[in-house]
């Protein structure tokens, strides 16, 4: 690790006014949850039309039998937050941390203590009814759909249905649907005013939120890198870290 530019990204830190941290897949992997795309992610054992906005519409019983078992793929060992994401929730505790915004929707950073958090892409921590908008907490839905799934009902107690009769879904960003306006606006909002952008374990190649570290880099943020693969945004970088985000981040509170 450069022990001298993380020295000096600290320094900016502490400095700054406004520091604002995009996270992505790499800062979950730690914590045993498989990335979506990559050598061994999940996009290779399942083809992504599988949970298609389309899917839900046409066939919401298939849907939920296939999600559950992405589900069980994704927190069947009961992933809890790691050093990565203790880091962000201490620095936003010290007050050196405005927000984190994560491509995640396994809703680790909230679980490590982080207060200020937008979820890009949703959380698979709630279901969403398609007709009233109520949510839920996702697992004891998630229960009964894998039980109805598993009694072999041919898909007669799938989709799970709210109180009044509409059909959950995961409140997650399905392919086929566009981010929430809000959640987009305020993200933008946040990398425009940020002194200081942290893109951490970000492949940063998945628009929107790939276009967030340019958007702060153009507003005159300085821009740190943290990810083992190389990014689009490199070169605009003042701080690159081709290191594991467990190690960097937890030594980058350790200089605030």
């Amino acid at each position: 690790m450069n022990e001298d530019a993380l020295d000096s990204l600290a320094a900016a830190v502490r400095t700054a006014d406004t520091t604002v941290a995009l996270s992505g897949a790499g800062v979950s992997t730690a914590s045993g949850i498989p990335s979506f795309r990559g050598e061994d992610g999940i996009w290779n054992d399942w083809d992504p039309k599988t949970f298609h906005r389309r899917r839900l519409d046409a066939d919401p019983a298939g849907f939920w039998a296939d999600r559950v078992e992405l589900r069980a793929e994704l927190v069947g060992g009961d992933p809890e937050p790691n050093a990565a994401h203790d880091a962000l929730a201490a620095m936003e505790g010290d007050g050196h941390l405005e927000a984190v915004l994560t491509q995640n929707v396994d809703g680790l950073h909230t679980a490590a203590g982080s207060a200020r958090v937008v979820e890009l892409h949703g959380t698979n921590r709630r279901v969403r009814c398609e007709d009233c908008g109520a949510t839920e907490p996702a697992e004891p839905v998630f229960d009964r759909a894998a039980d109805a799934a598993s009694a072999g009902t041919d898909g007669g107690s799938l989709p799970p249905r709210c109180d009044c009769g509409g059909i959950y879904r995961p409140d997650v960003v399905l392919f086929g649907e566009s981010l929430a306006d809000a959640v987009l606006a305020e993200a933008q909002r946040l990398a425009r005013e940020s002194d200081v952008f942290l893109a951490v374990g970000s492949s940063l190649s998945v628009r929107p939120a790939a276009l967030l570290p340019r958007i702060a880099r153009e507003a005159g943020a300085t821009l740190a890198i943290v990810n083992f693969e190389a990014t689009p945004h490199d070169e605009a970088s003042e701080y690159l870290f081709r290191e594991d985000v467990t190690t960097v981040l937890p030594a980058l509170w350790d200089r605030l």
